[in-house]
């Protein structure tokens, strides 16, 4: 039809659209002609564009959208081009003049827009374009349901009449059916695009054996096919206890909760889906990790993870569906989806801790300062670690997979008779300080030989186990218990420059029992013996642990030294996170002490960096690799000043400035020590703590460093108010308390005019 036959007579005597034979006429010829290019259209974006078109010009109008409801989602949404993409804008079925119009299933003229309060204004704000009027009617189709609205903007020639309503109806009447055909077959096609990109997924992840590869896969395509924010696979580690999950780039990082814990474990446990369309309205929710994180979540859906026998494996979490909330369908095909990968997932697990237990045992052995060779049920020699071939002085091209006799040849005869012995019998032989012949050397060793046997104690071979006891390694042994490790290193390999005394920068550990004497008043010797070995043993693992070296016990007091006598990069941090652990592992030692009806124990750690003196020091007859030097000095203040402000660790600002990591602390002090007449700046760590045990953490050092910044600015009522806000949000923290008696006492005593903040320690 020609743009001349399109176009509707003109009428100035107020006759209506229908009122007419030859507008009826004219009517019915559009119709047809819509119908006509419309069925002709190959796809819904085709009809909606031709829909538009006609309805815009036949209204006279400017512009034209056609909104169709999404019923997944609740929205209605209307695409556009731009830039050779289709793209879709979306608004929430009731809302504004398309949406009332959608729920009420009436047409509707609105004259003037800006004086309807349904009408969002930002949107003309935004793009610079002015809506004068609008006419919007719902598409409804023969079966007088409603699919969407047609609306049309801004009628060239004056206000929206209702024979434009009237003939908008019409026309969107007459194509229902066909957008109702197109969205169908849209729908279909999307469906089966879907369960073919499904299939493909499933076939390239259920043939991969690599964990991390199927963890990354899984957790991506989740995001993806679910439209998250992000999704999360954890699975089962049942050795623990607990659910894992691999993150990071490259996943190298892996997380760990209980598998009761939290959604995830709510959802391994019980077997069910979880879908919170709003989590902070949850219970089950716990906003902590938001707050850690700055991370915020809207939504959660959780699904487990069934095994083809039915056994939950793990769970798959994905978190914010971007546009809405999680529906029936994204769980159905969420849980299809890690049903249809679970068989991979076990496959791949099972590979994993395969390889894990090769890598570790490969790990031990090379690591091992003891030979180890392995050899089959022929002779022939299987693994021989490094130390092994350290000791019989050999490499592993020439011995590998070659007779037992290149290791153990005629002038070692001895051990092959007892090799044959014990495979014969199979009972283990352990043969102490015994020389072997190695090249044209004899050295000594301590020797243990083991059979190998499987599960059903068919015979496997046999394993030589091989200590090399040498006068080195002898007198390194003998040294070693009553010095640490690493000194005993230095003095073997020539060290005595280094350890015969010299400047050095290094951080002091300081930590005392707190209340040792009425501890002990019940216990006596031998139980305070027992209680202070118990308690040395835990807290020099967690020096060791971070390379420290413990310098000597004094009493139930602790001194240790993070830099000597080798330097590291970051050895304040390693004095830290010493220091945590010293604390965390105490408190864990401490419940099973309560459990037992015994006293808890509580302890202080100081920590300085300075340059001090480090080396042997003492007499020709007892001398002591120690330090010296008033940063050592300092550390032991800073211990004892934990008693005065209720803390457990307290550090200089001399290691704060130096620290690589990141760790909750606060500035709590500007001190002069005793023994110092210039101030040091003080800090209270608190990484160890937790929600439990310091509860509104954050906010409390938000408060408290407000609080404090009031009290060096001499306004003291507001510092006390401060302070007493800090108590109120964790009634057990002590500093507060200490800092409300002071603005008591600078109220009643004001400092000097040059007064900086400082506060003279009386004790030491």
């Amino acid at each position: 039809m020609s743009q001349a036959t399109l176009d509707a007579p003109d009428r100035t005597d107020g006759t209506s659209a229908a009122g007419t034979g030859e507008e009826r006429l004219y009517r019915a010829e559009l119709l047809l002609d819509l119908s006509r290019r419309v069925a002709e259209s190959d796809s819904l974006d085709a009809v909606l564009k031709q829909l538009v078109q006609t309805t815009t010009h036949e209204m006279h109008a400017e512009r034209g959208s056609i909104f169709l409801n999404d019923p997944s989602t609740g929205e209605l949404y209307t695409r556009f081009a731009e830039g050779g993409m289709n793209r879709e804008i979306r608004i929430l079925n009731d809302s504004g003049i398309a949406g009332h119009v959608f729920t009420s299933g009436r047409g509707e003229i609105v004259a003037d827009v800006y004086a309807d309060d349904r009408f969002n204004s930002a949107v003309d704000a935004q793009t610079g374009y002015r809506t004068r009027n609008i006419l919007c009617v719902p598409i409804r189709t023969v079966r007088g349901e409603v699919i969407g609205a047609a609306e049309i903007l801004n009628k060239k020639d004056g206000p929206f009449a209702e024979k434009d309503l009237l003939l908008l109806e019409a026309i969107t009447e007459q194509v229902a059916v066909i957008i109702e055909a197109k969205l169908f077959a849209e729908r279909t096609e999307r469906v089966r695009a879907q369960e073919r990109e499904f299939l493909d997924i499933v076939a390239e992840i259920t043939s991969e054996i690599d964990l991390k590869v199927i963890l990354w896969r899984v957790m991506s395509e989740a995001t993806r096919m679910l439209r998250a924010d992000r999704s999360t696979l954890f699975l089962n580690d049942e050795k623990t206890g607990e659910l894992f999950a691999k993150v990071g780039e490259g996943l190298d990082t892996e997380i760990r909760l209980p598998n009761t814990a939290g959604i995830a474990g709510a959802v391994f446990t019980s077997g069910e889906t979880v879908n919170i369309p709003h989590a902070y309205a949850d219970l089950r929710f716990n906003p902590a990790l938001d707050r850690q994180t700055g991370y915020f979540t809207r939504n959660i859906l959780c699904v487990p993870v069934v095994s083809k026998n039915g056994r939950v494996i793990g769970v798959t979490q994905c978190l914010n569906k971007r546009g809405g909330t999680f529906t029936d369908e994204d769980e159905q095909r969420l849980r299809a989806f890690t049903g249809q990968v679970a068989i991979a997932l076990e496959h791949a697990k099972l590979f994993d801790d395969i390889q894990n237990i090769k890598n570790y045992n490969e790990a031990m052995l090379e690591s091992m300062s003891n030979g180890v060779i392995t050899l089959d049920e022929e002779g022939t020699v299987v693994t021989c670690n490094v130390a092994g071939q350290e000791i019989l002085q050999v490499e592993p091209r020439t011995i590998l997979k070659q007779p037992r006799t290149v290791l153990f040849n005629e002038r070692n005869a001895w051990v092959l008779e007892r090799i044959d012995r014990v495979d014969e019998r199979g009972e283990q032989d352990s043969l102490m300080d015994v020389e072997l012949c190695v090249g044209p050397a004899t050295i000594s060793v301590n020797m243990t030989i083991l059979p190998l046997r499987n599960e059903e104690h068919a015979r496997l071979g046999v394993m030589v186990m091989l200590e090399d006891i040498s006068s080195e390694k002898r007198m390194k042994s003998t040294m070693s218990r009553y010095m640490d490790p690493s000194v005993a290193d230095q003095l073997l390999q020539g060290g005595e420059d280094i350890l015969g005394g010299k400047n050095t920068k290094a951080t002091v550990l300081f930590s005392d029992i707190r209340g040792f004497t009425p501890l002990t008043e019940n216990l006596g010797p031998q139980g305070t013996v027992s209680l202070l070995n118990e308690y040395f043993t835990i807290m020099v693992e967690c020096i060791a642990e971070e390379d420290g070296m413990l310098d000597k016990f004094i009493g139930d007091a602790i001194m240790a030294g993070f830099g000597v006598p080798l330097p590291h990069d970051d050895d304040e941090d390693r004095a830290v996170r010493a220091s945590i652990a010293m604390i965390s592992k105490l408190a864990r030692w401490n419940r099973d002490r309560i459990r037992l009806d015994l006293l808890p124990v509580d302890m202080g750690i100081g920590l300085n960096t300075d340059t001090i003196v480090s080396g042997n020091i003492g007499s020709p007859k007892r001398m002591d690799f120690t330090m010296i030097g008033d940063g050592v000095n300092l550390a032991a203040r800073l211990e004892s000043a934990c008693k005065q402000y209720g803390a457990k660790i307290l550090l200089s600002d001399f290691t704060r400035r130096e620290l690589k990591g990141t760790y909750r602390m606060r500035d709590i002090d500007l001190v002069v020590v005793k023994g110092r007449s210039h101030p040091v700046r003080v800090y209270e760590l608190l990484d160890y703590h937790d929600e439990e045990s310091f509860p509104n953490l954050a906010e409390a050092l938000g408060t408290f460093r407000e609080a404090i910044e009031a009290f060096r600015q001499r306004r003291w009522d507001v510092a006390r108010q401060g302070f007493e806000a800090c108590a109120a949000l964790n009634p057990a923290d002590r500093l507060p308390h200490v800092y409300i008696d002071r603005c008591g006492y600078m109220a009643a005593n004001p400092p000097a005019d040059d007064w900086d903040g400082r506060w003279v320690m009386q004790e030491k």
